[in-house]
């Protein structure tokens, strides 16, 4: 098989195979990853708590931006450790522990962000109403 017969047999066909190929690669993050279904259970409760504390439209671009940069992370961590995983061939290395960690301290970073947006934002209303 020549490399032109490779790269017809990889690419998306079209928009919906492209589509189907990026929902697979959600769905498959938070059937296999523990964390990335921790986040989409604390997201789910976050959007929850916008409705009914009814934020602003500004309060609710944060929140969005905040979910939405965790998942995404988290679903580029997975990606990295997979990969990472396969190129190491599950063995330990120097500089597959490396990227790994530095693949989860984004996620982190993100995670602080989105945790101290919700704290901004949540903390005032429930103050309000517990006092």
């Amino acid at each position: 098989m020549d490399s032109q017969d490779n790269k017809r047999k990889w690419k998306n066909r079209d928009l919906l195979s492209s589509l189907d190929f990026a929902l697979t690669g959600i769905f498959t993050a938070i059937k296999e990853e523990r964390n990335m279904r921790k986040h989409t259970v604390t997201s789910l409760l976050v959007l929850l708590a916008g409705i009914v504390f009814q934020v602003s439209r500004i309060e609710w671009l944060f929140l969005l931006l905040s979910i939405f940069l965790v998942i995404a992370f988290e679903i580029l961590n997975s990606a990295i450790e997979n990969v990472v995983d396969l190129a190491s061939h599950y063995h330990f290395d120097m500089l597959a522990k490396k990227a790994k960690d530095m693949a989860a301290g984004a996620v982190l970073v993100v995670s602080l962000f989105a945790a101290v947006t919700g704290l901004i934002i949540f903390i005032p209303r429930i103050w309000d109403l517990l006092f």
